[in-house]
């Protein structure tokens, strides 16, 4: 099953550049990711997808749509969006989902060439979320480096869980991660 999920993932990304604005991969201990973004920074709109698999049977399927653009937190130049991810899991079989509302970040650092800090935060409430999931959270910060002009590394974290409707808040997803984002 490993393998099977390997080969899609690669087979995925292989074909995704041809229409990218960038390509994301990281990796924690017990999972990997990619997200695909169709547009860049300058343009209005950010619209991706990703997949995470966990180890133990756990998949993570996300769409997203933001508006965004540049702004300035303080006197550092920043992009920011706004907008919904639409989450999507099966954890062993239980399977859930909902539509996080919520947004991103990302501020360089001018006194550091290449350096910038940020992070993302979606929260899918009761209303918006379906099947075993009554809340789902999905969070991720990160500290980045541009290595080349079209190239990042980044290291940070991600949490990503869900309430069931009957018990305690159950995690798909987290600890530190560490990746790298390619521009196209």
């Amino acid at each position: 099953m490993k393998a099977k999920t390997l080969t899609v993932l690669i087979t995925a990304c292989a074909a995704m550049p041809a229409f990218a604005g960038d390509l994301d991969l990281s990796l924690t201990n017990h999972s990997a990711r990619a997200q695909v973004n169709a547009m860049d920074s300058r343009s209005p709109i950010n619209v991706g997808a990703g997949y995470t698999y966990h180890t133990g049977s756990r998949n993570i399927f996300n769409l997203d749509f933001h508006a965004q653009g540049r702004t300035a937190l303080g006197n550092l130049p920043a992009t920011a969006g706004l907008g919904v991810r639409g989450l999507y899991f099966n954890d062993n079989g239980v399977k859930g989902g909902g539509i996080g509302i919520g947004g991103f970040t990302t501020v360089n650092i001018p006194q550091v060439p290449g350096l910038s800090v940020g992070g993302a935060i979606h929260y899918a409430p009761n209303v918006l979320s379906f099947d075993a999931a009554n809340h789902i959270w999905d969070f991720d910060g990160r500290v980045s480096y541009r290595v080349i002009r079209n190239g990042e590394v980044y290291a940070g974290y991600r949490y990503v869980s869900y309430e069931p409707e009957h018990g305690d808040n159950r995690v798909l997803d987290n600890g530190l991660m560490a990746g790298m984002k390619l521009y196209f």
